[in-house]
C-alpha cells in the first residue's frame, strides 16, 4: 500500500486559492485587523498616521502594529524573526497584504511609538468596557520581574564609576587632595555612554540580577489588564497609588473602586490618598512588631490610644506622650514618665527598661481600615486575579522573562504590546471565538 501523496509542486490549478480563503473567519488575525482599523493612529501619537504629499512613500503604521502584535501573540518579538515572517507565514502576508518591510523599519516603528503603543492599549480596554467585558468594581495589583538587557558586569561597572564620582567630588571638597581631571572626564564619559542606565538589581527566581518591576492592574471580572507601567523601583510600597489612579482612568473613573494588592504595598499615606480618591484599598498592613512587648511582656494592644488627646493609656491607667518621629519619620513615638513607671506596680510586666515606650505609624488610620478589608476573601481574589496574567506575559508570550529592548523606554513599549496581545487573546477567549468579537466590535 503506498503513502498519501501531496500535489506536485510544478502542477498548476484551474482556481488559483487567494489569501482571503487560507484565513479562517475565526482567525485571530481578522480580530487584529479589526480592532486596528478602528484606531485613530493620528489622535494616538503614531507618526505617519496621514500619508505624506511628496517624498517616498512610509509605511502604515497600522500595518506595522498589526505585525507586531501578532508577534508578540506567537512569542516572535525581534524585528529580525518579524521580517523573515513577513516572507515565509501566509497568516502575516494576509494581514500586511503581502508587504515585506526590513528589519530596520519594524525596529525603528517599536523604537518611537512608546506612548503611541500605549495609548492604543488603553482604547482596546475602553472598547472592552463598551461590549460589557470589563466589571469596574474590583482591581487586583501586582508586580513581577523582567530581565532587563545589561548583564551583571556591566551594571556592576557601571555602579563602580557612580562610586568612584562620588568620592571624587566629596574630595574635590577637601583641601590637599590630588584629583586627577583626566581620569574623571574618562569615567565621567563612559558612564553618559552607558546603554541602559536605569537598569538596577532586583531579586528574580534566578538571584539578584539587572531587572524591571513591572507593575499591572487586572480587572477582577475576566482578568484583563487595564493599566501597566514599568518601574525601577525594587519593591513595590511606593507603587499602590500610581496603579490605582491608572487603573481609576482606564475604568472611566468608577465612582468606587477596590484596589487589592498584597503586604508588599503597604504604605500608609498611599492608603490615606487613594481612600481621599474614592478607592477602598485591601492591603494587609506590613508593621514591625514592638519588642519591647514580647515574651510575657504587655503587648502593643493593650495600650488604648485617644486621638483627641494624642496619647496612649497604659494597663496601668497612666498616659504616654508623643515624643517625636523615629528617623524614617514614618512611625511616632510616644513614652510614658519615668518616675511614674519606676513606681508602678505593673512594671516587671510592661518593660525591662526604665520606662515603655510605644509606637504608632503616622497614619495609623488608613493602615488599620485597609487591615480590616484585607479579608481572606479578598487576598483569594488577589492571587486568582493578577497571577494568572503574569505567567502568560513572561512564558506564553514573552517566551523567557526578559525584556529585548534596552533602558526605561524600551521596556515600557515591550509591555505594552504584550499586554495588549494578551487582552486580544483573552477578550476572544472570554467570548467564544474571534468572530464573535469581530461581530461586537463592529456593534460599537
Amino acid at each position: 500500500m503506498g503513502y498519501i501523496q501531496g500535489v506536485g509542486r510544478r502542477q498548476g490549478t484551474l482556481f488559483p486559492v487567494t489569501l482571503e480563503e487560507l484565513i479562517p473567519a475565526d482567525h485571530i488575525c481578522r480580530v487584529i485587523d479589526t480592532f486596528v482599523q478602528r484606531l485613530d493612529m493620528d489622535s494616538l501619537g503614531f507618526i505617519r498616521a496621514e500619508a505624506a504629499e511628496t517624498g517616498r512613500p512610509g509605511y502604515d503604521p497600522r500595518d506595522l502594529l498589526r505585525l507586531y502584535l501578532y508577534g508578540y501573540l506567537h512569542q516572535v518579538r525581534s524585528s529580525r524573526r518579524l521580517e523573515q515572517e513577513c516572507q515565509r507565514n501566509i497568516e502575516v502576508m494576509w494581514l500586511l497584504g503581502r508587504l515585506v518591510p526590513d528589519y530596520k523599519s519594524i525596529a525603528e516603528f517599536r523604537r518611537l511609538h512608546r506612548d503611541a503603543v500605549t495609548s492604543a492599549g488603553a482604547e482596546l480596554i475602553r472598547l472592552a468596557r463598551s461590549v460589557g467585558l470589563v466589571g469596574g468594581k474590583w482591581v487586583a495589583i501586582d508586580g513581577s520581574k523582567f530581565q532587563a538587557v545589561s548583564s551583571s558586569n556591566r551594571v556592576h561597572e557601571r555602579r563602580q564609576l557612580e562610586r568612584y564620582l562620588e568620592r571624587m567630588e566629596q574630595a574635590d571638597a577637601e583641601e590637599n587632595v590630588e584629583i586627577d581631571p583626566s581620569a574623571v572626564a574618562a569615567a565621567l564619559e563612559k558612564l553618559q555612554q552607558h546603554p541602559e542606565p536605569e537598569a538596577r538589581f532586583m531579586r528574580t527566581t534566578q538571584g539578584k540580577v539587572p531587572a524591571y518591576n513591572v507593575q499591572i492592574a487586572a480587572e477582577s471580572e475576566h482578568a484583563l489588564i487595564v493599566a501597566q507601567t514599568v518601574s525601577t523601583e525594587a519593591t513595590d510600597n511606593r507603587s499602590l497609588l500610581p496603579m490605582a489612579v491608572a487603573a481609576k482612568q482606564a475604568l472611566g473613573g468608577a465612582e468606587c473602586l477596590h484596589v487589592v494588592a498584597d503586604t508588599g504595598y503597604s504604605n500608609g499615606e498611599q492608603l490615606q490618598q487613594c481612600e481621599a480618591m474614592g478607592v477602598v484599598p485591601h492591603v494587609p498592613a506590613n508593621r514591625t512588631p514592638n519588642n519591647q512587648g514580647e515574651g510575657d511582656l504587655f503587648d502593643r494592644s493593650r495600650f488604648v490610644y485617644h486621638q483627641e488627646t494624642d496619647t496612649f493609656r497604659c494597663p496601668a491607667g497612666q498616659i504616654l506622650k508623643r515624643r517625636g518621629f523615629q528617623r524614617d519619620r514614618k512611625r511616632v513615638i510616644y513614652k510614658a514618665s519615668r518616675k511614674v513607671c519606676e513606681q508602678c506596680p505593673l512594671k516587671p510586666q510592661c518593660t525591662a527598661t526604665r520606662r515603655r515606650t510605644v509606637y504608632r505609624f503616622l497614619h495609623e488610620e488608613p493602615l488599620q481600615r485597609s487591615q480590616e478589608h484585607a479579608t481572606a476573601e479578598a487576598m483569594r481574589l488577589r492571587r486568582s486575579t493578577v497571577e494568572y496574567p503574569f505567567a502568560l506575559l513572561k512564558y506564553s508570550i514573552f517566551g523567557h522573562p526578559r525584556f529585548l529592548l534596552r533602558g526605561l523606554r524600551g521596556a515600557q513599549t515591550e509591555i505594552s504590546l504584550a499586554v495588549m496581545a494578551y487582552n486580544l487573546k483573552r477578550m476572544i477567549n472570554i467570548v467564544g471565538g474571534g468572530a464573535r468579537l469581530i461581530a461586537q466590535f463592529a456593534s460599537i
